[in-house]
């Protein structure tokens, strides 16, 4: 055992005598005897040449490759410790970049992931890759790599092409210097290389530092910006209030000219304004009025801003632009002594009464005057008096005509139970359309009517019982399809044929005057094979999607990815098919066209004046008027069988009682 002891201490001397013996110190000289023969030596040595380090030596900046063999892979302080010997002030500054930690993430920039290794010049350089025309290329190597910027969660999507588009980039790439480049912006107190997250108080893009950050260049509009509410709000430290990135955006700022920008005359109100002065919680927090966007876009310049007009005022061309003060503020342009000549701008020689009036809107959400409520509330009350009466006036007229019609001779269309079947899918369809357009349309006067009974979903609930209905309603015809003689006579006289391609063109002639007359139609025509089959189709459509978008939870586990996004869309666009055509096409045909108004009336009462049966289904006139006194004599055997039953039950009870006196 201990001369095994021995022979380990002898072995492992000899290893390091071995090893000693194979390490090799160099100079900066002998680097050349390796990698003169290497693939990019040419590169290296013209890039070397026309670097700021062209005096250094190979070992100046290599301070760990002083031996042979040396490592290949280095960690982040031997990569970038040759940089500190010369450059320690700006080690000391870059110690995170974001909020990676030197040492706490292995992706984090090396100095030559930013400076370029033997291609390092000078930032005023155009080659350099820090002059600020290359700095977005630069920047991009990482934050537009989908591989980094998803492993550290960096939300901000493509913000190097954003940037490219906005006006920053573009006088960037135009060559003018002085516009702003991803330096300028994220250096934090000045110091390219102290680049720092958001929620870190020093950082650059910090929501409190912004307007000092934008203010480097733009530093009037700063000084206005502090000067105003928000910059007062922003001083004090409430997160709440706007920024020049909550208006202008970050990386993509367009010019205000564009129509695209979110503060272009056309969008400054919906989609900057808005957010923040439609707030219920903002609002109540500050004291503001609510209701200022409705009543603004209701008012003439809202209505001629909306439809794109540039030149009439917006939210910035009274209030100001970033100088932004209430209406309390002697300064503020919207003081009452100073709105003379904030109209004046556009309208000259405004008296001072006349721009003291309310501008926001004229539906008396604006409106300051306590008689110019009472007399909006008077003109509501004569509107709903007047139309009222109309109503009312129209509904007689239309009752007068159509029982004028009924008192005619009379021709069975449908049996009671047909009509039935009608009502109950009329009345169905109208509430699924109703329902189902307030949810797409929710700022709809319909879908405001939802939302005041309570509960937006109770609208949900209505359209879900007005498709079980629609759906039993569609069994029920089945059925009368499948299990009665007429409803086998209705299928079948409803079956396409040959003779309605014909008919149709008989029509469009006789519609151009090419046909003295009109076809003879039989029980339906074209017109009606067309609105049943139509009817078919959609109802088989709506009923599938609109199964698979009820119960979306159990379908999914079965559906291929998007087809419930399919199913939305052909839900939506079928039922706006649907309701055109019953619009367009089945309401003339059977209420405005003159032959039949005010209306067919057998969707009432089954039954339809022989005088308008003739002009509509003249070749199943004869036919129906059988069909009619089938029916009549039918309806007679039924009564009379009624009260012989009534009178045999009377009869008995009669009996019963003279028995038990």
């Amino acid at each position: 055992m201990k001369y095994l002891y021995y022979l380990t201490i002898v072995l492992s001397f000899s290893f390091i005598a071995f090893a000693q013996e194979d390490i090799e110190y160099i100079d900066s000289d002998s680097c050349v005897d390796c990698h003169e023969e290497s693939k990019h030596n040419t590169a290296f040595e013209e890039a070397i040449t026309n670097s700021v380090h062209e005096d250094l030596e190979c070992l100046d900046c290599h301070t760990n490759k002083e031996t042979v063999p040396h490592q290949e892979e280095l960690e982040f302080d031997d990569a970038c410790e040759g940089c500190r010997s010369c450059h320690d002030g700006v080690s000391d500054q870059y110690q995170a970049h974001g909020r990676s930690v030197i040492g706490s993430c292995e992706d984090m920039p090396h100095c030559f992931d930013c400076h370029g290794s033997h291609d390092v010049l000078p930032s005023e350089m155009k080659n350099s890759k820090t002059h600020p025309v290359n700095l977005p290329n630069t920047c991009g190597k990482c934050h537009e790599n989908l591989n980094i910027t998803q492993k550290y969660d960096i939300l901000i999507d493509h913000p190097i092409e954003i940037y490219e588009g906005s006006v920053h980039g573009k006088a960037s790439m135009g060559g003018i210097y002085v516009a702003a480049t991803c330096n300028d912006c994220h250096s934090s107190n000045g110091s390219a290389h102290k680049i720092l997250s958001p929620g870190e108080e020093e950082s650059s893009i910090n929501h409190f530092k912004i307007p000092n950050t934008c203010g480097q260049c733009h530093k009037g509009i700063e000084n206005d910006f502090w000067e105003g509410i928000h910059g007062q709000l922003v001083a004090r430290g409430e997160t709440d209030a706007p920024v020049c990135t909550d208006c202008h955006g970050e990386h993509g700022i367009i010019s205000p000219d564009d129509p695209k920008s979110p503060v272009s005359s056309s969008r400054v109100a919906k989609e900057t304004c808005s957010p923040c002065h439609d707030s219920a919680v903002l609002n109540e927090k500050y004291g503001l009025p609510a209701g200022k966007l409705t009543s603004f876009i209701d008012s003439y310049h809202g209505l001629k801003s909306k439809a794109g007009d540039s030149r009439v005022a917006n939210c910035s061309s009274c209030h100001g632009v970033h100088r932004i003060l209430p209406s309390s503020d002697s300064t503020s342009s919207i003081y009452p002594s100073n709105l003379q000549y904030t109209c004046g701008e556009c309208h000259p020689g405004i008296s001072e009464e006349l721009a003291a009036s309310p501008i926001h809107g004229i539906t008396g959400q604006g409106l300051r005057t306590p008689v110019a409520g009472i007399v909006e509330d008077i003109y509501i009350a004569v509107i709903v008096f007047t139309i009222g009466f109309m109503l009312i006036h129209w509904f007689l007229d239309l009752t007068k005509q159509i029982r004028k019609f009924m008192k005619k001779p009379q021709v069975r269309r449908m049996r009671p139970h047909e009509v039935w079947q009608h009502t109950c899918l009329m009345l169905s369809f109208i509430a699924l359309v109703i329902t189902g357009f307030a949810l797409r349309f929710s700022e709809s006067w319909i879908g405001k009517i939802f939302y005041a009974m309570g509960s937006f979903e109770f609208r949900g609930t209505i359209h879900r019982i007005a498709a079980v209905i629609y759906i039993i309603t569609i069994i029920w015809h089945i059925i009368f399809l499948l299990t009665t003689r007429r409803g086998k006579e209705f299928f079948s006289d409803m079956m396409p044929k040959w003779i309605d391609l014909k008919q149709f063109g008989h029509r469009m002639l006789y519609y151009i005057g090419k046909r003295p007359n009109q076809p003879e139609f039989g029980r339906f025509g074209y017109v009606e094979k067309i609105e049943y089959w139509a009817l078919i189709w959609g109802t088989i459509v709506m009923i599938v999607t609109g199964l698979l978008l009820w119960f979306d939870n159990y379908f999914i586990h079965f559906l291929p990815k998007g087809a419930l996004d399919i199913a939305l869309v052909v839900h939506y666009w079928e039922a706006w098919l649907a309701t055109l055509a019953i619009l367009i096409w089945h309401l003339y045909s059977t209420v405005y066209s003159p032959d039949v108004y005010p209306m067919n009336t057998s969707w009432i009462t089954g039954t339809m004046s022989e005088e308008q049966y003739a002009h509509e289904h003249p070749a199943h006139l004869e036919e129906a008027k059988k069909e009619t006194e089938r029916y009549i004599q039918k309806e007679m055997e039924d009564m009379v069988t009624y009260h012989t039953r009534e009178e045999m039950l009377k009869k008995i009870v009669e009996e019963k009682t003279e028995e038990d006196s």
